[in-house]
C-alpha cells in the first residue's frame, strides 16, 4: 500500500504509530467529517504554524486548526471540513490562507483562518501533501509525497499536477522563496530542486548528501541552507552549485529554521534541538531544550519572543529561555 511512506520521509518519525493511526482513519471514500472540537488542541500534535499581519495559526493532527490574535498567548480552535492531518499552512495576506495535508486535502480560508473551505480533497490518491507556497493571491504551490506538485493559477479553486524531474519520485518535503525570486524545495534522498522561473521550470542540484532533507531557508544573495535527517546541515552560497556540511553537534533530525528580524538564525528539530547562529549561518551553537519535546515548525513572534509547535503543541517562549536551554516545551 502506497500510504506506508519510506522511513523517515515523513517530518515526524518518532510518531509514526500516530501518523499510521490517522492514515487509517482519514484514508476513506466516505465524505470527510469535520474537525472535532477538542479542549486540548492546543496541546495535540501541530505540525506548522505561520504568522501574517498580527494572525497566528497552527495545524496538526485531526484537522486541528488553532488561531492566535495575541502573538500566541491564547489560542481558538477553528472548526473544518476534514479530520485529516494538516501537515503546512500558507497566508498571503490577513485574510487569505491555505493549509494542506493526508488525503491530498487543501483547505482555504478567506477571513484570517476564522473559517474554511475545503477547495481539493483526493483520499483515493494515498499522496498527502506536505507543505503550500503562494507567489500571490492566485498562484500557489502545493508539494508532498512521490514527487507530487500541484499549481494553481486561480487561487486555489482549480489545480493542475506538475512534475520536478521525469526521473525522481522522492517525497517533496518544504518549498521556500529567496529575496532573488528563486524557489528551492528540499526533499529526500538528499535531493533539492530550484526553480529560477517561478515554478515552471526545475532543476535538480547535488548535495553530495544521501538523506531526507526537510526544510531549506534562503538567505541573502544565493545562500541557502539545507537541513534534514541526523542533524544534517548545508550551506550554499551560489544558489546550491556546490554545498558545504556545517558541524552541528546533534544526531536530531531538524525540521524548520527561521531568521529574525535582528539576524539571528535559529533551526529546531526532534528530541528539544534548537541550533542558533549569530554569523549569517555560518556556524551554529547548540542549544539542547531540557524537556527533548520534539519541534516541527517555529516563527518569530516578535518583541524577543518565538512560536513553536511540535509533539507538545503549541508555546510562545522568548529567545532568552531558548538560548539558555530552559524552553518549557513539554509534550
Amino acid at each position: 500500500m502506497r500510504s506506508s511512506i519510506r522511513q523517515g520521509t515523513l517530518r515526524l518519525a518518532i510518531l509514526a504509530l500516530v501518523l499510521s493511526a490517522t492514515a487509517l482513519l482519514s484514508q476513506t471514500a466516505e465524505e470527510p467529517k469535520s474537525s472535532i472540537i477538542a479542549p486540548l488542541a492546543s496541546q495535540s500534535l501541530l505540525l506548522d504554524v505561520a504568522r501574517t499581519d498580527g494572525i497566528f495559526v497552527a495545524v496538526g493532527e485531526r484537522g486541528h486548526v488553532l488561531t492566535s490574535v495575541d502573538a500566541g498567548a491564547s489560542w481558538n480552535q477553528v472548526a473544518v471540513p476534514t479530520r485529516a492531518m494538516l501537515t503546512g499552512v500558507f497566508f498571503h495576506d490577513r485574510n487569505l490562507g491555505w493549509a494542506v495535508g493526508h488525503d491530498a486535502v487543501i483547505l482555504r480560508t478567506t477571513n484570517g483562518g476564522g473559517s474554511w473551505q475545503r477547495v481539493h480533497w483526493a483520499p483515493e490518491d494515498e499522496t498527502p501533501f506536505l507543505d503550500v507556497w503562494f507567489a500571490d493571491a492566485r498562484n500557489g504551490f502545493a508539494i508532498g509525497a512521490y514527487g507530487r506538485i500541484s499549481v494553481t493559477s486561480d487561487g486555489g479553486d482549480s489545480w493542475n499536477e506538475q512534475q520536478v524531474s521525469d526521473e525522481d519520485d522522492f517525497h517533496l518535503n518544504q518549498i521556500a522563496r529567496a529575496a532573488n525570486g528563486r524557489l528551492y524545495i528540499a526533499a529526500e534522498s538528499g535531493q533539492l530542486y530550484r526553480s529560477d522561473d517561478g515554478g515552471e521550470n526545475w532543476r535538480g542540484l547535488d548535495t553530495s548528501y544521501q538523506g531526507s532533507l526537510f526544510g531549506v531557508l534562503p538567505l541573502e544573495g544565493d545562500s541557502v541552507l539545507l537541513f534534514g535527517l541526523r542533524g544534517h546541515l548545508l550551506r550554499s552560497d551560489d544558489g546550491g552549485e556546490s554545498w558545504t556540511e556545517i558541524v552541528t553537534g546533534t544526531t536530531a533530525m531538524l525540521n524548520s529554521g527561521i531568521r529574525l528580524q535582528d539576524g539571528t538564525i535559529v533551526i529546531a528539530g526532534l528530541g528539544g534541538t534548537i541550533l542558533v547562529s549569530r554569523d549569517g549561518g555560518r556556524s551554529f551553537e547548540l542549544r539542547q531544550q531540557s524537556s527533548r519535546a520534539g519541534i516541527q515548525s517555529l516563527v518569530d513572534a516578535g518583541n524577543g519572543q518565538l512560536l513553536l509547535a511540535g509533539e507538545f503543541g503549541v508555546k510562545r517562549l522568548s529567545l532568552a529561555e531558548v538560548l539558555s536551554g530552559t524552553a518549557g516545551v513539554q509534550p
